[in-house]
Protein backbone atom coordinates (compact mmCIF):
# COMPACT_ATOMS: atom_id res chain seq x y z
CA UNK A 1 0.00 0.00 0.00
CA UNK A 2 1.72 3.04 -1.08
CA UNK A 3 2.15 6.09 1.90
CA UNK A 4 1.73 9.70 1.82
CA UNK A 5 3.99 11.76 2.20
CA UNK A 6 4.32 15.76 2.65
CA UNK A 7 4.65 16.26 -1.10
CA UNK A 8 1.18 14.08 -1.91
CA UNK A 9 -0.16 15.92 0.75
CA UNK A 10 0.76 19.59 -0.11
CA UNK A 11 -0.66 18.21 -3.62
CA UNK A 12 -4.03 17.16 -2.18
CA UNK A 13 -4.04 20.26 -0.55
CA UNK A 14 -3.80 22.41 -3.58
CA UNK A 15 -6.45 20.97 -5.76
CA UNK A 16 -8.61 21.27 -2.57
CA UNK A 17 -8.33 24.77 -2.60
CA UNK A 18 -8.76 25.31 -6.05
CA UNK A 19 -11.98 22.84 -6.26
CA UNK A 20 -13.56 24.23 -3.17
CA UNK A 21 -12.36 27.77 -2.53
CA UNK A 22 -10.71 28.89 0.24
CA UNK A 23 -14.32 30.19 2.32
CA UNK A 24 -15.58 26.74 1.39
CA UNK A 25 -12.15 25.27 2.66
CA UNK A 26 -12.22 25.01 6.32
CA UNK A 27 -16.01 24.21 6.36
CA UNK A 28 -14.61 21.41 4.03
CA UNK A 29 -12.34 20.48 7.05
CA UNK A 30 -14.56 20.50 9.57
CA UNK A 31 -16.82 18.21 7.98
CA UNK A 32 -14.34 15.61 7.36
CA UNK A 33 -13.06 15.90 10.67
CA UNK A 34 -16.10 15.82 12.29
CA UNK A 35 -17.00 12.50 10.50
CA UNK A 36 -14.02 11.01 11.26
CA UNK A 37 -14.24 11.62 15.16
CA UNK A 38 -18.10 9.70 14.83
CA UNK A 39 -16.41 6.87 13.17
CA UNK A 40 -13.72 6.39 15.39
CA UNK A 41 -16.17 6.51 18.66
CA UNK A 42 -18.50 3.78 17.05
CA UNK A 43 -15.38 1.72 15.93
CA UNK A 44 -14.54 2.25 19.42
CA UNK A 45 -18.09 0.82 21.04
CA UNK A 46 -18.23 -1.54 18.89
CA UNK A 47 -14.80 -2.83 20.35
CA UNK A 48 -16.27 -2.39 23.81
CA UNK A 49 -19.21 -4.13 23.03
CA UNK A 50 -17.16 -7.47 22.06
CA UNK A 51 -15.00 -7.20 24.71
CA UNK A 52 -17.99 -6.89 27.27
CA UNK A 53 -19.14 -10.21 25.85
CA UNK A 54 -15.74 -12.21 26.03
CA UNK A 55 -15.74 -11.33 29.41
CA UNK A 56 -19.50 -11.70 30.04
CA UNK A 57 -19.16 -15.03 28.57
CA UNK A 58 -15.60 -16.46 30.29
CA UNK A 59 -17.36 -15.66 33.97
CA UNK A 60 -20.71 -17.45 32.62
CA UNK A 61 -17.95 -20.73 31.62
CA UNK A 62 -16.49 -20.36 34.89
CA UNK A 63 -19.99 -20.35 37.03
CA UNK A 64 -20.50 -23.68 35.03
Amino acid sequence: MPQIGPFSLLVILIVALLIFGPKKLPELGRAVGNTLKEFKNATKGLTDDDEGETKKKSIDQGKG
